[in-house]
C-alpha cells in the first residue's frame, strides 16, 4: 500500500509539472469511471462523452491542484465531472427553453426490432435519471459518486468539499427516497402507453404473430 501511495504521488507530481505522458496514464486509468459516472447521472451517452472530454480538459487546466494531499485521483476527477455536469445541466435548461418555443417535430417511426431491448434499457435508465432529478442536488451527487461510481465516503467528501458525516446523511436520505421514486417514474412512463395501446415492442410482437398466422 505504501508503494502504491508513493507511485501515485510521483505520478501526480509529474502531472503538475506538465508531463502529458503522466496525464495520459491518469486518463487511461480513470476515463472509464468518469464516463460511467456521467452516463448514470445524465442518462445520455452522447452528453456523457462530452462530460468526460470536458472533465479531462478541466483536469489538465487545474493540474496544479493535484497536490500530494489529494487522497484519491479518481475522486478528484469525479468531483470535476460533477461540476461539469452542473454547468451542462444549466446549459441544457437554456436549450430546452429555446427549443420549447419552436414548432413540435414530426413524430418518429417505431423502433426497429433489433432496438427494442436497447429501448427498454434506455427507458429504465431515463426513469432512474428522472427519479434522481427529484432528489435535492446534494443527495443526488452523493448517491451517484458513492453508489454508482464506488467512491468511499472520504473520497466523495473530498470530491464535493463537504464533511464525511454530510456524505453519510445525504446518502441515507437519497437511498430512502429512491426506493419509491424509480418505480413511480417507471409506472408513469408505462401507463400512458398502456392506455393508448402502444407498449414498446408490442407492434413488433403483433406483426410477428400476424405473420405466423398468415403463413400457416
Amino acid at each position: 500500500m505504501r508503494t502504491l501511495v508513493v507511485v501515485e504521488s510521483s505520478l501526480n507530481e509529474r502531472v503538475r509539472s506538465g508531463d502529458r505522458a503522466a496525464f495520459d496514464e491518469i486518463f487511461n486509468e480513470h476515463a472509464r469511471a468518469v464516463y460511467a459516472h456521467a452516463v448514470r447521472t445524465t442518462g445520455d451517452w452522447a452528453v456523457a462523452e462530452d462530460v468526460m472530454s470536458l472533465t479531462f480538459l478541466e483536469a489538465w487546466r487545474l493540474r496544479d491542484k493535484l497536490a500530494e494531499e489529494v487522497r484519491s485521483v479518481r475522486g478528484w476527477l469525479l468531483g470535476i465531472a460533477t461540476n461539469v455536469m452542473r454547468n451542462t445541466a444549466r446549459a441544457a435548461r437554456r436549450h430546452r427553453d429555446a427549443m420549447s418555443r419552436l414548432p413540435p417535430p414530426e413524430p418518429l417511426p417505431d423502433f426497429s426490432d433489433e432496438l427494442v431491448g436497447q429501448m427498454a434499457d434506455s427507458q429504465r435508465l431515463a426513469a432512474v435519471v428522472r427519479a434522481l432529478g427529484r432528489l435535492k442536488r446534494g443527495e443526488r451527487e452523493v448517491f451517484t459518486l458513492v453508489v454508482w461510481s464506488g467512491l468511499g465516503y472520504a473520497a466523495a467528501a473530498e470530491a464535493l468539499s463537504i464533511p464525511v458525516g454530510t456524505v453519510r446523511s445525504r446518502l441515507s436520505r437519497a437511498r430512502e427516497k429512491l426506493r419509491g421514486l424509480v418505480e413511480e417514474e417507471l409506472a408513469a412512463d408505462v401507463e400512458p402507453r398502456r392506455r393508448s395501446g402502444h407498449i414498446p415492442g408490442s407492434g413488433v410482437a403483433t406483426a410477428r404473430a400476424s405473420h405466423r398466422r398468415g403463413t400457416r
